[in-house]
């Protein structure tokens, strides 16, 4: 069967195997120590990437659960024709790092005729006897189709989106375990893939095929817990939430399950809910304390699982109470309340790419400076620009305080079958990232790029959303729906005007450039409008903000997105080099920005 036309499958039985010779493929001749491969441009915590220590970090934070077995590390691999098998691997390749990149130890591209093709051993502890192994991808772009043991397990297509399958049963527990995945990437019009190109240039930048965030092993009770999902309710003072179970329902006889959630905050217990799992709870917390930029204040959450009097399974998580809504000023305007206030939100534009691990960042404390850096400079908001990120990216948000527009990665052409691909990880992308606090909109359509439907799609992430706004497309080709009026302005000001029902924000605005040579991806580079001093960019850059004070007051504005973070391979409008090696405006530069944040 053509990859291309694979949609997802549950596990098959133990009859339909993956052939033999998938145990016995001999390793690649000549193998060598993992390097990063050809990086022409790296950042500092390259040095510090190893296979031992790559992304070790506990990579789902608002479910957390001991124990685990990371899977990050080498995986050989093998590059084939659609129909080929690999004879040899060619090498191996350092996960999660995509194929493209200089981290992966690899950087080769992947077309739309081939396949990547990896293979793991691992072994299972012997405490996990008894307990239900699943298999967790935090994101594989873009077609993954997954084999334990010679089984096939099962086929996931979405290059943003994580998924889990169960694995208990290909497993031999006698021995070394084995995983082969095959990915079909073609990087192609139809599916969602933001601005990665195969050919990359100006605005679209290199792919990124593959494994691009963790791979992960855990051991589950037969009736523990999935998920939880989590609302805050700050005018009733609660958070709603339901704890969703594998296992059998409440009333099914020996299985009588219960559910046990606590809240804590700063280690104490402040509430107590207790009902039945797969239900709605409702955790009252009075006078809770608030999440906000300026205080991001995190819950802690415990969830117990009970059959009758025993403890089945446990989990903890963390939520945020805050709140989201359009809303009158003084005079009137509609404007964007968080809490219950008009706060103006000064954002930048961030595409999530990096020189050396293009998708992925080099490590975890590489995706933290950013956001600290996003703090320091005086921003309170990140728009998220046609990329999902992995959950510690957001974790990050929330912890240290930064309001998130989070964009559906776009596609372009819009064939059925491409419409179908788009609705799935778009639903999955609201679904899947939506405990977190710091999101507060969804932007469906960045610009026309594949644009559809606009009125019943921003209608339907609404429907699936309540709590959040919605951005039915920011930029351009606006149809009066959804929750603001967004528009683009490069690189004169021109700013939308509020309506009754919605409110007026710049989704992009800046692009200014200043070049520094010896941390630039390639010698050719474009921006909007581009300075040779550092005085002249940040006066500049002062004097765009000096004019959204004015916006804001003069025209109702509430709230604008400078484009933006970081330089992009070709694209030199950042506020730091690609590397993120050079911050180009001085500190002393962004504090207009607590001026436009003033009431």
């Amino acid at each position: 069967m053509n990859p291309a036309t694979v949609f997802h499958q549950p596990g098959r039985r133990r009859g339909q195997m993956l052939m033999v010779f998938l145990l016995v493929f001999a390793p690649a001749a000549g193998a060598r120590a993992w390097q990063p491969a050809g990086g022409r441009l790296m950042t500092r915590w390259a040095v510090e990437v190893t296979p031992e220590n790559v992304h070790g970090e506990y990579p789902r934070p608002q479910l957390v659960r001991e124990p685990w077995q990371n899977l990050n590390g080498l995986w050989d691999y093998a590059i084939t024709p659609l129909d080929g098998k690999p004879s040899q691997w060619a090498g191996q390749i350092l996960v999660p790092f995509p194929l493209e990149s200089a981290l992966s130890g690899v950087a080769q591209n992947l077309d739309e005729k081939s396949l990547l093709w990896y293979r793991r051993r691992f072994s299972i502890p012997e405490t996990w006897k008894g307990q239900q192994v699943r298999l967790h991808f935090g994101a594989v772009d873009w077609q993954a189709t997954v084999y334990v043991n010679g089984r096939r397990i099962g086929v996931h297509r979405g290059g943003y989106d994580a998924f889990t399958f169960d694995i208990t049963d290909a497993l031999t527990w006698s021995g070394p375990e084995e995983i082969v995945v095959t990915v079909f990437d073609p990087t192609a019009a139809e599916q969602p893939r933001g601005k990665q190109s195969r050919h990359p240039q100006g605005i679209f930048y290199a792919a990124s095929s593959g494994i691009w965030q963790t791979v992960w092993l855990e051991p589950v009770s037969k009736y523990g817990i999935e998920e939880v999902k989590l609302q805050p309710d700050l005018d009733q003072q609660a958070l709603n939430l339901r704890v969703v179970t594998r296992g059998p329902g409440s009333d099914e006889g020996l299985y009588n399950l219960g559910v046990e959630v606590i809240a804590m905050a700063n280690g104490t217990n402040v509430a107590t809910v207790k009902g039945k799992p797969n239900t709605e709870m409702i955790l009252a917390l009075p006078n809770p304390h608030v999440w906000s930029p300026n205080d991001p204040f995190l819950y802690d959450l415990k969830i117990i699982l009970r059959s009758k009097q025993q403890v089945v399974d446990t989990a903890t998580s963390y939520f945020g109470m805050r709140k989201v809504a359009l809303g009158k000023d003084s005079d009137g305007v509609t404007r964007i309340a968080l809490n219950n206030k008009f706060v103006f939100q000064a954002g930048v534009l961030d595409q999530g790419f990096w020189p050396d691990g293009l998708y992925t960042a080099p490590s975890d404390a590489a995706l933290r400076n950013d956001i600290e850096v996003m703090r320091e400079l005086g921003f309170n908001l990140v728009r998220k620009y046609v990329k999902a990120e992995p959950d510690r990216w957001y974790y990050w948000c929330d912890k240290l305080g930064l309001l998130v527009w989070q964009d559906m990665p776009c596609a372009n052409a819009m064939s059925s079958e491409a419409r179908y691909q788009f609705e799935s990880e778009l639903q999955q992308m609201v679904y899947n990232l939506g405990n977190h606090p710091s999101i507060i909109m969804w932007v469906v359509f960045n610009e026309g790029w594949g644009q559809y439907d606009t009125e019943r799609l921003a209608r339907w992430v609404k429907q699936l959303d309540p709590s959040r706004l919605v951005d039915a497309a920011s930029g351009w080709n606006d149809f009066h729906v959804g929750d603001v009026v967004d528009v683009h302005s490069y690189p004169r000001l021109i700013t939308p005007i509020p309506e009754m029902m919605r409110a007026a924000v710049l989704g992009e605005f800046g692009g200014l450039g200043l070049n520094f040579p010896t941390q630039q991806w390639s010698p050719q580079s474009w921006n909007y409008l581009g300075f040779t001093k550092t005085t002249e960019f940040g006066t500049n850059y002062s004097g765009l903000w000096q004019h959204i004070v004015q916006l804001k007051k003069q025209s109702g504005l509430s709230a604008a997105v400078y484009t933006q973070l970081t330089d992009v391979e070709t694209e030199c409008d950042g506020l730091q080099t690609y590397d993120r090696s050079v911050i180009k405006v001085r500190k002393r530069d962004s504090r207009v920005l607590n001026q436009v944040k003033q009431p």
